[in-house]
């Protein structure tokens, strides 16, 4: 399977990041790593590897960034306020750099974004901020409710950044384009969390897959829940 690494100055973040790279063509997916891990936490944890059959047949290309968490949400040294304009960045960041990049390598116009942990949050939330272009949303373990980073505080900028809230006031045609997969299991710390969005979307007529595995919050279950969800992608 062929990996790349790169290494950038982001105009966005306003510093260099990092970024694996799997594959030579095909689908789009772009895989946050979970709360403040690095660009090589799915390769280390075996997520990669769970696909690598779909990437040596040239049916998707992997992009695995990492995250800016400990700048932003998990940033308890700043307000608030200035750790939901950090995650704007990353926001920004994903968006005009990586996504970007992604659709001029592969033709693709969509993108499929997915994660574990955080990283389905990331994978939830920046989907729907941009459904232009998100084809897929695939979260393993997420949890959609961000206001437990902030400490009560709540302006637009959180607001935007929580699927929660944001979510049941979006009328862009394109979010009920998306495929969606909510996957968690029955022992999952964000089980409930998985139940409740999927009530949000079931209130506004987004169809999509609640899939509730037996196991834990854990990487043994999104190893087995990946490649299930990207076969429907090919």
């Amino acid at each position: 399977m062929k990996e790349e690494y790169d290494k950038w100055y982001s105009p966005n973040l306003g510093h260099e990041t990092e970024m694996l790279i799997f594959g030579d063509a095909g689908y789009p997916v772009v895989i946050f790593p979970t709360s403040m891990g690095s660009y090589y936490q799915n390769k280390d944890f075996r997520l990669i590897e769970s696909v690598q059959w779909f990437v040596e047949n040239d049916l998707i290309k992997i992009y695995c960034p990492g995250s800016i968490d400990s700048e932003s949400w998990y940033n308890r040294r700043c307000h608030p306020s200035e750790r939901a304009r950090n995650h704007n960045r990353y926001d920004a960041m994903i968006f005009n750099e990586l996504v970007k990049r992604a659709q001029e390598e592969t033709g693709h116009k969509k993108v499929a974004f997915a994660g574990c942990s955080f990283g389905g949050y990331h994978a939830l939330n920046f989907g729907f901020r941009h459904p232009a272009v998100t084809g897929y949303i695939f979260s393993m373990g997420g949890a959609f409710d961000i206001k437990p980073q902030v400490d009560g505080y709540y302006d637009d900028d959180v607001y935007y950044n929580n699927p929660a809230d944001f979510i049941p006031g979006l009328n862009d045609p394109a979010i009920w384009e998306i495929g969606i997969v909510l996957g968690t299991s029955d022992q999952d710390i964000c089980l409930e969390q998985n139940r409740i969005m999927s009530e949000i979307l079931n209130r506004k007529g987004i169809s999509h897959w609640l899939d509730i595995r037996a196991g834990v919050h854990d990487w043994p279950v999104w190893r087995e829940m990946f490649p299930s969800y990207i076969s429907g992608i090919v």
